[in-house]
């Protein structure tokens, strides 16, 4: 006896839960960005010399700051495309 195996794909979205999230996606921008702020701001501040402090702010300066800064590429971009998704799908539903 020979069985077929059939696999049920859905895609699709509710436009509104996709606005929603393109949206918290780009409120991150915000939070990452006080981040950053807080710690230069805080580093600045700080009383601190040595190696240690070379090696951080170096670190801070380069890679820390350049992730955190890729990272809100990434949101932007990916909340744009959420945004963007959820208007299409309501055009093309007919609810514009």
């Amino acid at each position: 006896m020979k069985g077929t195996a059939t696999m049920s794909l859905n895609y699709g979205a509710v436009p509104e839960q996709l606005t929603s999230l393109g949206r918290s996606l780009k409120q991150q921008i915000t939070s990452i960005e006080g981040v950053m702020s807080a710690v230069t701001t805080a580093l600045a501040g700080t009383t601190w010399t040595g190696p240690a402090r070379d090696q951080f702010e170096s670190d801070w300066n380069t890679s820390f700051r350049t992730a955190l800064g890729k990272l809100n590429q990434a949101f932007d971009a990916a909340g744009s495309d959420c945004i963007a998704r959820s208007t299409d799908l309501q055009r093309v539903m007919g609810a514009r």
